[in-house]
């Protein structure tokens, strides 16, 4: 009998889990030939999420939390639940706002029994999402699908399902700063799509404000791509040729036209303000790299469990 974990990050949903709880069951209630269990990461929830989860590991021993000492962000909450699952057949990663319709679950495992060995849905629209998040991320998968050798889905969702050697796989990764399913595309392996329509969100507010939206996209290209740092140096060259070009044009003018436009202090004065303008940009470029480095040297732990709740069978 194939074991599937179904991993499930959460942050102050808990409105959304007793929901998803019961629409989970119904749909692998239906699938005989599989043994299931469900992997709850709660990712530092200061509401009632916790308290819930207890009362259903207490349940059902299909249930096991993993409490997170703090809030880590969903990127380390979707990694502590595929370490925990390392063991089974595979795994399939879904949001707790019940915008990823478990009834999709059915659907994912028929592609991984086709052969699929990562599963990916893709929306194809959103109700209620705003005009700045449907821009911002048509906009990130356009740059990332440029700089980076990453072939990043557009639309392309954390619903996913993984086959074993993708989480075997996975577990060697060891960057802090990290994108879950950018990772996962990095690696590869056979994959099957499925699109579907996402319903707005049924309770409680967005885990991703605009500024982690940022801090994300921002790690992702820094992670996946030197291109920032080719920018830089290529705007160097570029104006180490545009003001040596001027410099010559100047000296023909003095030289040779005997003719001055601008006096050579203003001259002198915009090209280095624009110099300095150059060099700061490079220099905040090159200071996110360093600062993934010093992420990355220090080693600290990628997460901490507080504590591990199911109920022994």
């Amino acid at each position: 009998m194939h074991k599937i974990s179904i991993v499930i990050p959460i942050l102050n949903e808990s409105g959304n889990i007793l929901n998803l709880y019961s629409r989970l069951e119904n749909v692998t209630k239906s699938l005989l030939q599989i043994k299931w269990d469900y992997i709850f990461i709660n990712d530092g929830s200061i509401d009632d999420s916790i308290e819930i989860l207890r009362e259903l590991a207490e349940q059902d021993s299909k249930i096991k939390v993993l409490d997170f000492s703090r809030n880590f962000g969903k990127e380390i909450a979707l990694t502590a639940g595929t370490h925990e699952a390392v063991n089974s057949c595979a795994i399939i990663c879904i949001d707790a706002d019940l915008q990823h319709p478990p009834e999709l679950i059915v659907d994912l495992v028929n592609k991984w029994k086709d052969g699929a060995e990562i599963v990916v849905t893709i929306r194809t629209d959103l109700e209620s999402q705003s005009l700045i998040r449907k821009f911002g991320s048509a906009a990130f998968y356009w740059i990332m699908s440029k700089i980076s050798g990453v072939n990043m889905v557009p639309k392309g969702t954390d619903f996913r399902l993984y086959d074993q050697k993708v989480v075997k796989a996975f577990i060697r990764t060891t960057e802090r700063e990290r994108m879950y399913r950018g990772i996962m595309d990095w690696m590869g392996f056979r994959r099957a799509y499925i699109e579907f329509k996402a319903p707005a969100r049924v309770g409680g507010d967005p885990g991703y404000t605009y500024a982690m939206l940022w801090r994300l996209a921002v790690s992702s290209l820094t992670s996946f791509s030197l291109w920032p740092l080719k920018v830089a140096g290529y705007l160097g060259i570029l104006i180490s040729v545009c003001s040596g070009s001027l410099f010559i044009w100047m000296l023909i003018n003095f030289l040779v036209l005997n003719y001055w436009i601008y006096t050579p202090i203003a001259m002198a004065v915009v090209v280095n303000i624009f110099l300095i303008g150059i060099v700061l940009m490079a220099i905040g470029l090159v200071a996110l790299y360093v600062g993934v480095i010093h992420t990355e040297v220090i080693n600290r732990p990628l997460y901490i469990i507080r504590e591990t709740i199911q109920k022994l069978e």
